[in-house]
């Protein structure tokens, strides 16, 4: 896939961690993903070891498997090679394209097992240099998020990324869960897309779908969702993730974007010549 050269809104369902350490939770996000007609469905992947902040580390946290430390709860999470071999294996069988969030060296080393459709440099990651490095020169296409960043930072880690490779997309995103309307601020796909001379995505958080459909009209390439199979199931992304049933409407919002934006030109079109002749005689 090249982000350069999409002509239609690309769709990912972000799984992300609201599978909750379940594999067969992470099967029914897929499937609903994929009956939405979404193209793809993205996961995390982290080292606990190394990405949770030690001050963190040993926090205590109640969780549905009961009470345990921050860190111990980040690895009840995550998914190991046999998690991934399935998912990789599954999703191939569908079919349905799948892609990953990496969020240090070992699991971009990790990831780069598989052929995923893309990876991607989540917000929080995206200062990391060496990570930012790494990730842009592998050959796998490359998302770069841009939330709770300045432009200042926005310009390091796309001078950085363009080192080594052109094929990348950047995302324009609020990283609060869920963001408030008011602090949206979609114009920035423009802001982006015109500083930077590069495709631009949209990566909400938001209630609700309209805004993400917005996105689409401002010109987001590719558009990304947390999916959850219900807002009421345990987990910090749940409430802000979209359902089946949003999905497909999204889905629909979506698809006939570049159709009823149409081209811009102002012509008679062929309706309206029936109409024309009728009203006006010629």
């Amino acid at each position: 896939m090249n982000f350069n050269k999409i002509t239609k809104p690309y769709l990912i369902a972000e799984v992300g961690i609201n599978h909750n350490g379940d594999l067969q939770l992470a099967k029914k996000l897929i499937d609903a993903a994929h009956a939405c007609s979404w193209n793809c469905v993205k996961f995390q992947k982290r080292n606990p070891d190394s990405c949770v902040p030690e001050k963190q580390k040993s926090v205590m946290k109640d969780t549905p498997w009961g009470t345990m430390s921050y860190l111990e709860y980040k690895h009840k999470l995550e998914f190991g090679e046999k998690e991934y071999d399935y998912i990789d294996a599954y999703c191939k069988e569908k079919p349905i394209q799948w892609g990953a969030s990496i969020w240090d060296i070992d699991s971009l080393r990790f990831i780069k097992r598989y052929d995923v459709a893309f990876i991607k440099i989540p917000s929080a990651k995206i200062t990391d240099h060496e990570l930012v490095v790494e990730a842009s020169k592998t050959h796998y296409p490359l998302i770069v998020s841009t939330g709770m960043s300045t432009v200042k930072e926005i310009d390091t880690v796309v001078e950085t990324v363009r080192k080594h490779t052109l094929n990348f997309i950047l995302m324009h995103t609020n990283s609060s869960y869920p963001t408030k309307i008011q602090e949206l601020n979609l114009h920035c796909i423009k802001t982006l897309r015109e500083r930077y001379k590069c495709a631009v995505g949209y990566s909400g958080h938001e209630y609700g779908l309209e805004p993400t459909a917005f996105a689409a009209v401002l010109g987001a390439m590719v558009i990304e969702r947390h999916i959850t199979l219900d807002h009421t199931m345990w987990g910090t992304d749940q409430a802000a993730s979209v359902e089946p049933m949003g999905m497909d409407m999204l889905y629909k919002r979506i698809r006939d974007v570049n159709t009823i934006l149409g081209d811009g030109k102002r012509t008679v079109t062929e309706s309206e010549t029936i109409i024309r002749k009728k009203l006006r005689g010629h």
